[in-house]
């Protein structure tokens, strides 16, 4: 039995192995795909159990030869990326719920002093983000309007939200922002709206996905207590390249 719902594997196979594969080895795979969009014209993901996989235009490939390489490695990869002038923009870690986390998630009883926000919350929402930082803000990209929002509150207070949407051209799969006012964090805030966001994305037949920079020890924390588990780090193109 996988760790992961089909629908997650089958996802970033779709994403990393649907075209020309043009090398691969027990450890690096390389692939060709000609429907890559240009701000995702090459992308690399490394999954939990050390395999490392990349994917890129044809241009991009005759642009480093690679295929004329009998043998190749990531970081000869990544070197040759770097001597063309590509960039990659800083690594998102992948949290997912593994299938056994999904089932206890399920069976929880998350009532209490959290619950889904609307339209109508737009003051309470309003008030919680005056409260907060630009950077966090930033940072966190909570919403009132997305596909699904909750908060938690202390004293009819809103202190903790999480926001959630569809995620790119995945049908099945929901990615997660979540922010929690500095004076209310490390009291579990986080964690009730989250693994509420997420019970809710399941019950619309929907996989929650949780992103964060690989330097976001704070968020880290967050989507181990809130019973995630790493699936793997991704790396686009940089804007900038």
């Amino acid at each position: 039995m996988n760790l992961f719902s089909q629908t997650i594997t089958d996802f970033w196979q779709s994403q990393f192995l649907n075209g020309d594969i043009i090398y691969s080895d027990k450890a690096f795979t390389v692939s060709i795909n000609p429907d890559l969009s240009e701000e995702r014209r090459v992308m690399m993901l490394e999954t939990s159990d050390g395999q490392v996989m990349a994917v890129l235009t044809p241009e991009l490939a005759d642009k480093l030869d690679l295929y004329q390489q009998q043998d190749l490695s990531e970081f000869a990869f990544r070197q040759k990326l770097i001597e063309v002038g590509v960039t990659l923009h800083g690594a998102d870690y992948l949290f997912y719920f593994s299938q056994a986390e999904k089932n206890i998630l399920l069976r929880e009883n998350l009532e209490g002093s959290l619950r889904q926000l609307t339209e109508q919350d737009e003051t309470i929402f309003s008030e919680f983000e005056s409260a907060a930082s630009e950077q966090d803000l930033d940072d966190a990209y909570v919403e009132l309007d997305p596909w699904a929002v909750f908060g938690s509150f202390e004293k009819s207070r809103l202190v903790s939200a999480a926001s959630m949407y569809p995620w790119r051209n995945a049908q099945q799969i929901a990615d997660l922002g979540v922010l929690t006012l500095i004076p209310f964090r490390g009291k579990g805030h986080a964690r009730k709206v989250v693994r509420s966001i997420c019970k809710y994305a399941y019950n619309q037949e929907y996989e929650p996905q949780y992103r964060c920079q690989l330097d976001n020890e704070a968020s880290v924390m967050l989507a181990k207590a809130a019973g995630l588990t790493l699936f793997g780090k991704w790396e686009t193109i940089s804007p900038d390249s």
